[in-house]
């Protein structure tokens, strides 16, 4: 049996490791045995520890603690605590998601101790590289052994980069193998999608019924630590709120409610508080999320995976970003970049809020992407 650890540590690489981990124990009960490794990077329960609950994922074999902080330090915390457990487990492979700081600790770390690093969503490229992801998942790329793509573009953006598509084996990360496997996060929108049927409730209370609000996230530290684009994205969202009578439910993130309250103009917070078609609530759990995105009319997000949850449920999408990793969702007309501008916010929003996007191609896999991936460990790691 082949030992591979599995490493997380932000709340969207718990939810990706729910579908492998299910492949394992489903699939491959007696070729593959799963250590999971919490490095801590999201600590706080809504963040978090909720999800390990909801999902039915197994609880971490070792928690790093690794907690905040600057990205050096949160980074040389979890290669410390990782080297410790990969010299007790002598894993064969080491499993890593997306782009965090957890996925760069661990990508060193195995790489510099002769371990295979498997990498899912691998070759996603912004061509941004003031975005801490995007050096991230670079790093983690060109030392991996096996990296699975989500997308054909991921692949592309693999190939220009000097990686061979078709290559034969054995694999390493001087010759590593490139997948377009679809995605993950798909597989586990189908699998939980009935589930989340009982969580309707989370807007029922807020007096909503299903499609007529808009479903808002912001949490990425271009936008939430930079005044100006705080102020000017939440000028645009209650501006909307106030011209289009539109209700509007955002889950807040701790970092985004912490630069609200620094950030945001006193007239901008007032108005916000006293409109009663503005609904801020606490972090949504994953099931909380999918059936909001289920019943919203429209969703606005900065979060790479919302993105694609909204296509997944065929909800138009308005991104508060310059640029996307998921390119295919603005060429298809799914999806509009707006950034952190007040007038594209609004235009995009006025574009979108009618558009039918049911009639768009399945263009992220047939749901089985982590039965794939799991097989391929099998098959390809020594």
């Amino acid at each position: 049996m082949k030992k591979i650890i599995t490493v997380i540590g932000a709340r969207p690489q718990i939810i990706k490791a729910a579908a492998l981990s299910r492949a394992v124990k489903n699939k491959f009960p007696h070729q593959l045995q799963e250590i999971i490794v919490h490095t801590g990077q999201h600590y706080d329960d809504n963040m978090s520890a909720v999800f390990f609950r909801e999902l039915g994922i197994p609880e971490p074999d070792y928690n790093l603690n690794a907690g905040s902080g600057s990205h050096g330090v949160q980074t040389a915390k979890m290669m410390v605590g990782l080297e410790e457990v990969l010299v007790k487990e002598k894993p064969n492979a080491l499993v890593l998601y997306g782009d965090t700081n957890s996925t760069l600790a661990g990508a060193i770390v195995a790489s510099k101790m002769g371990i295979p690093v498997v990498h899912i969503e691998a070759g996603l490229r912004s061509f941004n590289k003031s975005m801490p992801e995007e050096i991230n998942r670079i790093v983690c790329d060109h030392v991996s052994t096996l990296l699975f793509s989500p997308t054909k573009t991921g692949i592309d953006n693999l190939v220009r980069e000097g990686f061979k598509n078709g290559n034969k084996g054995p694999f390493t990360n001087d010759n590593p193998h490139i997948y377009h496997c679809g995605d993950v996060m798909y597989d586990n929108s189908i699998f939980f999608s009935e589930l989340a049927e009982n969580k309707k409730d989370v807007f029922h209370r807020l007096g909503c019924t299903g499609n007529d609000f808009v479903l808002v996230t912001i949490h990425r530290n271009q936008n939430t630590d930079q005044p100006e684009k705080l102020n000017s994205i939440f000028e645009a969202l209650i501006r909307i709120c106030e011209s289009e009578s539109t209700t509007m439910i955002l889950p807040l993130h701790p970092r985004t409610k912490k630069c609200m309250n620094q950030f945001l103009s006193e007239q901008l917070k007032s108005k916000i508080e006293n409109n009663p078609n503005f609904h801020i609530i606490e972090p949504a759990s994953f099931l909380e999320m999918i059936a909001l995105e289920k019943n919203a009319v429209l969703v606005m997000t900065d979060s790479g995976g919302v993105q694609k949850e909204a296509f997944y449920f065929g909800k138009p999408c308005v991104i508060l970003r310059p640029e996307t990793e998921w390119v295919e969702l603005v060429e298809l007309g799914a999806a509009i970049l707006a950034d952190a501008d007040t007038k594209r916010i609004m235009d995009a929003f006025s574009l979108l809020m009618n558009r039918d996007l049911s009639n768009m191609p399945s263009i992220y896999g047939d749901g089985k992407a982590a039965e794939f991936i799991a097989n391929e460990i099998v098959q390809q790691i020594p």
